[in-house]
């Protein structure tokens, strides 16, 4: 573990290597699983303001379960994304070849909102937990994304710097300037 602030970053996030393919995977993160991505304070707010801008990039489906759920949901006290009928998350929308993209991050690239997507998307494979006193950020390890580590090892690319634009996006420049520094130093 290494500690940049108020920010405890596991070891993993720099030794491990990671890049997304979505051409193997089909974008599964945003499909398995029992629970939505988590949102954030902030972004709950912005998933409110943003959904007219979003809602014509999304499936039928997907606005369905937004308009019956809301933009977001609160189970147990974590913020989350709500999903189409406890399956992929309400947003999500599917390519030509059946891969699962972001709609709101269509909308973002549209340039009809603002708004990228949940920076626990952006993020992935990383979680973010916050704790009183500092924030820590864990490799979450999921067999699914077996072929992004498969990919991330053969371009010898870690997880913090195929996180770079997401990390910066959260943490800000400064911040990834000694994440990087630190993982410099620790090559020699």
């Amino acid at each position: 573990m290494l500690q940049i602030g108020k920010t405890i970053v596991s070891d993993d996030i720099l030794d491990r290597d990671f890049v997304c393919n979505l051409s193997a995977c089909k974008g599964e993160c945003c499909v398995a699983g029992a629970a939505g991505a988590p949102v954030t304070d902030d972004e709950r707010a912005i998933l409110e303001r943003e959904y007219e801008n979003v809602k014509p990039y999304l499936r039928p489906e997907g606005i369905a379960s937004i308009e019956q759920q809301g933009t977001w949901i609160d189970r147990d006290g974590e913020y989350e994304t709500p999903l189409v009928q406890g399956e992929e998350c309400a947003y999500v929308i599917f390519d030509e070849k059946n891969t699962a993209l972001c709609g709101i991050e269509a909308a973002y690239r549209a340039g009809k909102t603002d708004f990228y997507k949940p920076v626990s998307c952006h993020l992935y494979p990383i979680r973010v937990t916050e704790y009183s006193s500092f924030t820590a950020l864990n490799y979450h390890r999921w067999p699914i994304c077996n072929p992004a580590c498969s990919l991330g090892k053969e371009l010898q690319v870690p997880i913090y710097k195929f996180l770079k634009e997401s990390l910066t996006r959260h943490f800000g420049e400064g911040w990834y300037a000694k994440l990087e520094a630190i993982a410099e130093s620790r090559k020699d």
